[in-house]
């Protein structure tokens, strides 16, 4: 294959957002030729965290692998898919001991293998080990597999996304960041061939704050009481990248980003 076309989608927001997921992913498999898939879904399960039953409904949407963060945990289920599930990671710079994997190679019909490391950042976020570390041990051993390596960075703050990029740049096939759902505008394809957008956005409700409903969180910052952050509804948009990768080289020969808003007459499943 001269080269596979990577879909990435950003944090999985809730009901609306596997909504957007199991709407529009057919769609642009279809449309745009898609290879592979990779979501974030740290957020998926009410808007925080992941059980066995929202990621059994995001793979069965057609997701290949789904990367976590910092909000893995707040769901109880989790630890026990994260033992049982080869397609689920968690960032890799977690102590050794936590359950789960940092990175999957995973096989597809046939396709080139595809390498998926999961690193979560340190500035503004609580302390675990530091992910420059963890991302040459995690980037050595895939490359022992494979050329093609994606890299989903959660992290708080663009210096820390920029910096992970250009430190494996020429070493992955793309760096994209997550955790702040705002997509930014800087998709570019690094000197060494590793394509990177510091933030990939959020799939879910964007008439919100973040996809949380709007009114509480504006309480919260008025008030400082605090509230219930219900996941929002209205204005549904799945934001992503599409990354075309060189199949031999495992370099990136493009990057765009994705913004599909749902139809306002789209039905739930």
């Amino acid at each position: 294959m001269s080269s596979v076309k990577l879909l990435f989608i950003g944090d999985i927001v809730g009901k609306p957002g596997r909504r957007a997921v199991r709407y529009f992913l057919p769609r642009l498999r279809k449309s745009l030729g898609i290879d592979f898939v990779v979501a974030n879904g740290e957020n998926m399960a009410g808007g925080s965290g992941i059980t066995p039953a929202t990621a059994s409904e995001v793979f069965e949407a057609g997701v290949d692998v789904i990367t976590s963060g910092d909000h893995l945990w707040d769901q109880r289920e989790v630890e026990s898919l994260l033992l049982s599930e080869s397609r689920l990671v968690r960032p890799y710079n977690y102590p050794k001991s936590t359950p789960g994997q940092g990175f999957v190679v995973n096989h597809k019909d046939d396709l080139p293998p595809v390498g998926v490391l999961n690193l979560q950042g340190q500035t503004f976020m609580k302390p675990i080990e530091n992910p420059f570390f963890a991302a040459d041990e995690g980037v050595e051993e895939l490359r022992k597999e494979t050329s093609i390596i994606f890299v989903d960075m959660h992290a708080e703050t663009t210096s820390e996304k920029i910096a992970m990029g250009r430190f494996l740049d020429g070493r992955v096939s793309a760096v994209v960041g997550t955790h702040t759902h705002v997509q930014t505008a800087d998709e570019q394809i690094f000197p060494g061939g590793t394509a990177f957008l510091c933030d990939a956005g959020f799939t879910g409700p964007h008439e919100s704050i973040l996809g949380r409903e709007i009114e509480p969180i504006l309480r919260r910052f008025t008030t400082y009481r605090p509230q219930r952050f219900g996941v929002a509804a209205e204005r549904i948009i799945l934001n992503g990248a599409l990354i075309e990768i060189d199949g031999t080289t495992g370099m990136a020969r493009s990057i765009e980003r994705i913004s599909e808003l749902l139809p306002d007459d789209n039905s739930e499943e």
